[in-house]
C-alpha cells in the first residue's frame, strides 16, 4: 500500500533546513531516498525553491575549499547558483518532479506485432561521480489485445525522468523496464541501453572511445530466442 503523505513537515522549527525537514518525512513513511529515487511526493509547495536556496549556499562552501576567489573571480561571481539550478532544475529534475502525465488507450486494433522505438537520447550522471552519462536507448514493445497502447512521444519522456537523476546505467534500464511494463502490460518488452561514461573519458583511465551497453528481456523475449534475434537485429549498428 502505497504511503501515506503527511501534510505538515515532521520538524517545522524556524531555521530547519528544508533538506532535514523532506529527510525526516521520508524517514517517518520509511521510503527510500537514494539518489536515483523518485521523493516528489514528499516536497511540499514552495520546498523546491529552497532546496534551490539550500544547494546553493553549500555549493558556495564547496567553491570556498577550493580555494577559489568568487568575489573577485567575474567567472566564478555566480557559478553557485548556477550549479544549484543545474542540479535541482535540470540535471537531477528526475528526483524531484512527479512522473509525465501519460495518456494510455486501449489496444482497439489488437496489434500484436514487434514495435520498437529509438534510438531516444538519454542524458544523466553517474552516480559515483557526478558526471555526465549520455547515451541511447532502444525499446522493444511486443503487445497483446490487453495492452495499453501510449504515444511514442511518451516513451521519450519516460525515459527522461528516470535518467534525470544520479543513475548506475544497470540500475536505470531496470527503472524505465519497470516503468514501461507497469504502463503498458505488454506481453514481452526489451530494452537496450548504450551510453558514454564521462567518469571513464574526463578522469581516471581517460579512455575517450568506450562505451557501455545493456540490456533487459522481459516476457516473451526472454523466453523466445527468435523474437530476441529479430528485435536485436533490427536496432541499427552504432559507428
Amino acid at each position: 500500500m502505497k504511503n501515506e503523505i503527511q501534510t505538515q513537515p515532521v520538524l517545522a522549527e524556524e531555521g530547519v533546513p528544508v533538506s532535514v525537514r523532506i529527510r525526516e518525512r521520508l524517514r517517518a513513511s520509511r521510503a527510500r531516498f537514494h539518489a536515483n529515487d523518485n521523493i516528489a511526493e514528499f516536497l511540499q509547495p514552495g520546498e523546491m525553491e529552497s532546496i534551490l536556496d539550500e544547494v546553493a549556499e553549500k555549493m558556495q562552501g564547496v567553491l570556498d575549499s577550493l580555494v577559489i576567489d568568487t568575489d573577485a573571480d567575474h567567472n566564478t561571481a555566480d557559478t553557485a547558483r548556477r550549479v544549484a539550478k543545474m542540479y535541482v532544475q535540470e540535471v537531477f529534475r528526475g528526483r524531484y518532479v512527479k512522473p509525465p502525465n501519460i495518456t494510455e488507450f486501449p489496444n482497439v486494433g489488437h496489434l500484436n506485432e514487434l514495435m520498437i522505438v529509438g534510438p531516444i537520447t538519454v542524458r544523466s550522471a553517474c552516480s559515483h561521480h557526478f558526471c555526465p552519462v549520455i547515451g541511447r536507448v532502444w525499446i522493444g514493445v511486443m503487445p497483446n489485445e490487453h495492452t495499453n497502447v501510449i504515444g511514442l512521444s511518451k516513451y521519450a519522456r519516460l525515459a527522461e525522468w528516470i535518467m534525470g537523476r544520479p543513475q548506475i546505467q544497470e540500475e536505470a534500464v531496470v527503472q524505465l523496464a519497470d516503468l514501461i511494463q507497469e504502463k503498458t502490460q505488454p506481453d514481452g518488452l526489451a530494452i537496450v541501453m548504450e551510453a558514454s561514461h564521462f567518469c571513464m573519458h574526463w578522469r581516471g583511465v581517460k579512455d575517450m572511445d568506450s562505451k557501455m551497453i545493456n540490456s533487459v528481456m522481459r516476457g516473451v523475449f526472454l523466453k523466445d530466442p527468435n523474437l530476441r534475434r529479430e528485435f536485436l537485429s533490427l536496432i541499427p549498428k552504432k559507428d
